[in-house]
């Protein structure tokens, strides 16, 4: 995806790295890069690759350090049915907890396969099995509560 992004800099479109890293005053550098930014196709999985590494430093995915502060308070419980949708498809997306259950909700009514949920996720094929059984225990009471009201 790095190779997909718009502060790469080539021949044809010098970009100074410096653009990215400036000082909280630097509003014109701030302005600039986050200009690059808003022109990027891989802005978003930029930001992501910036708050699951844990990165602080400069501009990534066309927000600052400040500002993805809260991103990262709040990563472990996001629940982005892209990410979600994009792992069934078969890319290899880094998950939080939550969005690998929803992968194994999705799979399963889908009819994906024990065996493919489990290379989707990177587990064994018994994990991928207790999954699914969790999955349709979660499905049944939550039938068994609906028909009760």
């Amino acid at each position: 995806w790095q190779d997909q992004a718009v502060c790469q800099s080539t021949e044809y479109n010098p970009v100074d790295p410096e653009i990215f890293f400036p000082e909280p005053d630097e509003t014109t550098k701030i302005t600039a890069a986050k200009s690059l930014c808003g022109q990027c196709p891989v802005r978003r999985t930029c930001l992501d690759a910036a708050l699951e590494s844990g990165d602080t430093d400069g501009i990534r995915g066309g927000l600052t350090e400040e500002e993805r502060g809260p991103l990262h308070a709040k990563l472990a419980h996001r629940l982005d049915y892209s990410r979600v949708n994009a792992t069934i498809a078969g890319r290899d997306v880094h998950l939080t907890k939550d969005e690998r259950r929803a992968v194994a909700h999705a799979a399963y009514h889908h009819g994906v396969t024990e065996q493919r949920l489990a290379w989707l996720l990177k587990i064994t094929e018994e994990h991928a099995q207790k999954l699914y059984r969790e999955t349709r225990r979660a499905i049944r009471n939550r039938d068994l509560e609906q028909t009760t009201k």
